[in-house]
């Protein structure tokens, strides 16, 4: 949208200036990456109070009594003073800054102060609440005092958290002489509080760190305002540093992704008089985006390949003016720099000489020549002879002006003095982006042609996705995508095409049998069953006619039904050559595999093995903090349990309890087979899942079992597309199976001890939860997209599968009595444990425990770590404990014994059936 508008400028004061294509509507407010990182400061702050309070009991006790000694001395009547003036004054400075800014009309920043006062008075009385109730001995006597007449102090004060969340909230602190007023006010008033005992040191700590938290919580969450410079600022910009704007036109098509989105905001600017300029806004909104994924890369990756996550407007702009005049020098066509300056305190701008043109994403396919590639090159190697590295040679970073002259932007990413991994990642990059236009044969024809066969050959080790930028990874994601979907069309056609091949050649010989013409158009519509069957019985009948007798009648049968067999084991071996021969007709190599090719083409001795960039993968990471958090858990409790309670274990139940572990394996292998209309050995499936014991230890549950099952279904001859859907159909019965038993053995704990059927409470919470989730799922684009995708993407294969199923009622029994029989073994199991420890069995019913195992089962399945461990120790005892009221002495002990007999023991028998299913070739 245009703006006209007039300004005295310090040119021609009746030139209008227009911004054409501005912002219309900037977002009035931003929600900065730094209020979250100081909201998650916070928090670990508080931790760690609350950690000191509760294990360093002496340290605190010991510095209460120093406190309280100092405190001795201090003048009684300059101690009431001094907290009279301080109670009034820390009321009285927010109110007068308040004023201060009503009257300058900044009436949002007092609305956010008020809310975060307003959030942090209603913390401090759920903290208040939580250690005068629920909280350890030691953190209450770390944060409280005994008063004279009887009680206890107030854990956190209620009305000095709500003051600083205010003067936080409120940007008091931004302002030097309010800032050292309050802070002084609060300091006394904090004085006063502990020499007159009305605290504790730690207390006025955790009220300091409860403010300012929820302060940028809530600033945070409704957002800060926005100081983002408009396009009139720009123009005033411009005229301070001699230019004479007229027009500024804000350019189009730049990416908004995460690891382009700090790039700033662009324009061409017409000047009175001489060419038109490229000018470039960054501000510290633009420079804080995805600060999150660029934190975590530097996390992840080996430092040699990253780059600082955020760094200051200063540093920013100093950093583009190097790359852009080494650029130059190097004899890289790079946008020339003309002048640099401020924009006031939150944005600067970069001022370049004017170079139209296209980037190399908006040109077509046929206009990509092989000149263009080889001249891309050249640019990359003049700035690889300085060894000065772009860092984001993408599409976009890639211009061709008017004249075919290739030009290099961007340059803010790059480095200046690079290493040779940088360099030739940067080589790997652009191979990868040339190649998704022209191809892998021309893009490495290109690199070869200029920069040399040894120098392309050693960017292979480094051409792997977590070299790349995000934009490329998620291109070549899509594709991966694209061919694999044309892989399973593909396969599904020639099964179709066998299918009716095999129906043709059946109605032919039903018709050859029959001594009748077929009709090619009946052939191809009539149904194939059964016609091997009639063709070999009436082969059989014809024998035993022939023989004239009964035995020949027999013997022409059981041939007859032999050959019947025969045909049918030919066929699936002719469907699994068909499928097998269209599967590899089909498969199409990724991108990065036919780079490589081409390379070796040129330098077969090249190496390949990728180099290793990754300092620490997400899933190892949320493992390892997982793990710790389980440890630590896991010993706390077992420390609290006495020897003597395990020593009296009685070993009746404790056997009943193993073998109903071992019987949870058989019904392991029911509930699969019960999805595979195909013939499996049932003993070989349930050595598979006791190999499964050993698999979800080191793999989460959900994801080495499923893993474990397809491999194993494919390798007893079940397609893989097939072997994906029975898993699925497995699984996605198993969730319905698994959510309608905690619904019904809810229902039954919250009525077996009334007279009338009403629905518990716990049944009611739980439905009105899974509503709530459901209508935020729904309600959220993001979401509802995600889950969608996911959904359909199950259905297509599963439901297909479970309609095979259905036409066989015995494989279906099989398959919900195996699901049943699971859940019952796994809930007895954990019964058998419970009673092993000498529980009267009468306080605590089977559908209370089932409950608890359900509900655990359903938390182990969702915890990143492997087993569960951890989490599912956690909600079983703490569900024995509130469902069952089990004693913790009884719960502790029951469900380590249920995990040692269904997760730990079984480690090593699953082990030595993974290694014997995978020596004979069926994992």
């Amino acid at each position: 949208m245009a703006q006209d508008r007039q300004s005295p400028g310090e040119g021609r004061a009746d030139v209008p200036e227009r911004v054409s294509g501005d912002e219309p509507l900037l977002a009035a407010r931003v929600h900065r990456p730094s209020d979250l990182m100081r909201l998650l400061g916070g928090l670990l702050a508080i931790g760690l109070v609350l950690a000191v309070a509760a294990f360093a009991h002496f340290t605190t006790s010991g510095l209460e009594k120093d406190i309280n000694a100092g405190a001795g001395g201090a003048p009684d009547l300059f101690v009431k003073i001094a907290g009279l003036v301080s109670s009034i004054a820390v009321l009285l400075v927010p109110v007068a800054f308040a004023i201060e800014r009503l009257v300058k009309r900044d009436g949002l920043r007092i609305a956010d102060g008020v809310l975060a006062a307003v959030l942090a008075h209603g913390v401090t009385l759920a903290t208040d609440l939580w250690v005068a109730e629920a909280a350890p001995g030691a953190i209450r006597d770390a944060l409280t005092q005994p008063q004279s007449g009887g009680g206890l102090t107030d854990p956190v004060h209620n009305y000095l958290a709500p003051v600083i969340a205010y003067m936080t909230a409120v940007g008091m602190a931004r302002r030097p002489r309010w800032r050292v007023s309050l802070w002084a006010v609060l300091l006394l008033d904090a004085f006063t509080m502990l020499v007159a005992g009305y605290t504790t040191a730690l207390s006025i700590v955790l009220t300091v760190l409860i403010g300012w938290t929820v302060a940028y919580g809530t600033l945070y969450a409704v957002g800060s305002p926005n100081v983002r410079p408009t396009g009139q600022t720009l123009l005033a910009g411009l005229r301070r540093v001699g230019f004479r704007p007229v027009t500024a036109l804000r350019a189009e098509g730049v990416p908004d992704a995460v690891d382009s989105g700090d790039r700033g905001r662009r324009y061409i600017v017409t000047l009175e008089d001489g060419p038109p300029l490229d000018v470039t806004v960054v501000d510290r909104e633009q420079q804080a985006h995805g600060f999150f994924y660029r934190a975590w890369r530097r996390i992840s990756l080996r430092t040699i390949t990253t780059r600082r996550s955020i760094v200051s407007l200063r540093q920013a702009l100093e950093q583009e003016a190097l790359l852009a005049y080494a650029a130059i020098a190097a004899g890289a066509n790079a946008p020339k720099l003309i002048a640099t300056s401020e924009l006031g305190p939150d944005a600067v701008m970069l001022v370049y000489e004017h170079i139209g043109g296209r980037s190399l994403d908006a040109l077509d396919d046929h206009e990509i020549t092989d000149d263009l590639a080889r001249s891309a090159w050249r640019q990359v190697k003049a700035l690889q002879s300085r060894r000065i590295a772009h860092r984001r040679l993408t599409g976009d970073a890639i211009l061709v002006d008017r004249s075919g002259r290739v030009v290099l932007t961007d340059l803010r990413g790059g480095e200046i003095a690079a290493g040779d991994l940088v360099l030739r990642m940067d080589v790997a990059q652009l191979l990868t982006t040339l190649g998704l236009r022209v191809g892998a044969e021309r893009a490495v024809a290109a690199a070869v042609e200029v920069l040399g066969p040894d120098t392309v050959a050693a960017c292979l080790p480094l051409l792997q996705p977590i070299a790349l930028s995000r934009s490329t990874r998620a291109t070549l994601r899509r594709l991966a995508r694209e061919r694999s979907a044309r892989e399973r069309e593909a396969v599904l056609e020639a099964s179709a095409a066998a299918k009716r091949e095999r129906e043709l050649a059946k109605a032919e010989a039903a018709a050859l049998a029959d001594g009748t013409a077929v009709d090619d158009t009946a052939v191809r519509t009539a149904p194939g069953a059964g016609a091997g069957t009639t063709a070999g019985s009436k082969a059989g009948a014809g024998a035993g006619a022939k023989a004239g007798t009964k035995a020949g009648a027999k013997a022409g049968a059981k041939a007859g039904a032999k050959a019947e067999k025969a045909e049918k084991k030919a066929d699936k071996k002719a469907e699994k050559r068909a499928l097998d021969t269209a599967l590899d007709e089909a498969r199409e190599e990724d991108l990065l595999a036919q780079i490589r090719q081409q390379v070796l083409l040129i330098r077969p001795q090249a190496p390949v093995e990728p180099v290793r960039l990754e300092r620490i993968k997400p899933r190892t990471l949320v493992s390892l903090i997982a793990g710790a958090v389980a440890a630590y858990f896991l010993l706390s409790q077992i420390a609290s349990t006495p020897l003597s309670t395990i020593s009296q274990a009685d070993w009746r139940w404790v056997a009943a309890a193993v073998l109903f572990s071992a019987l949870s394996y058989v019904a392991a292998a029911m509930s699969l087979l019960g999805f595979v209309p195909e013939r499996v050995g049932f003993w070989r499936t349930v050595v598979a899942q006791i190999a499964g014991s050993f698999v979800k230890i080191v793999a989460p549950a959900a994801v080495g079992g499923v893993a474990l099952n397809t491999r194993f279904l494919q390798r007893s001859g079940v397609r893989p597309g097939l072997a994906v859907a029975s898993v699925g159909a497995s699984q996605l019965f198993g969730l319905g199976a698994h959510i309608l038993l905690l619904l019904a053995f809810g229902y039954l704990t919250g009525t077996e001890k009334s007279r009338s059927f009403t629905p518990s409470r716990t049944v009611i919470a739980g439905l009105l939860t899974v509503a709530v989730l459901v209508l935020v799922v729904t309600a959220i684009p993001f979401m509802r997209k995600f889950v969608s995708t996911r959904l359909r993407s199950l259905f297509a294969g599963v439901v297909p599968r479970m309609l095979d199923v259905l036409q066989r009622p015995v494989k279906l029994l099989t398959g919900i009595s195996g699901m049943l029989l699971l859940t019952g073994a796994f809930v007895l199991c954990l019964d058998a444990s419970i009673r092993a420890f000498g529980h009267d069995s009468q306080s605590i019913s089977y559908a209370s425990v089932a409950v608890v195992f359900l509900a655990g089962n359903a938390l182990g399945s969702a915890a990143p770590t492997p087993g569960g461990v951890g989490a599912v120790e956690g909600a079983l005892i703490g569900g024995l404990v509130t469902v069952g009221h089990l004693p913790i002495e009884v719960a502790t002990p029951a469900v380590l014994l249920y995990r040692l007999l269904t997760l730990w023991l079984p480690v090593l028998p699953g082990w030595l059936c993974f290694n014997w299913l995978t020596k004979r070739e069926e994992l």
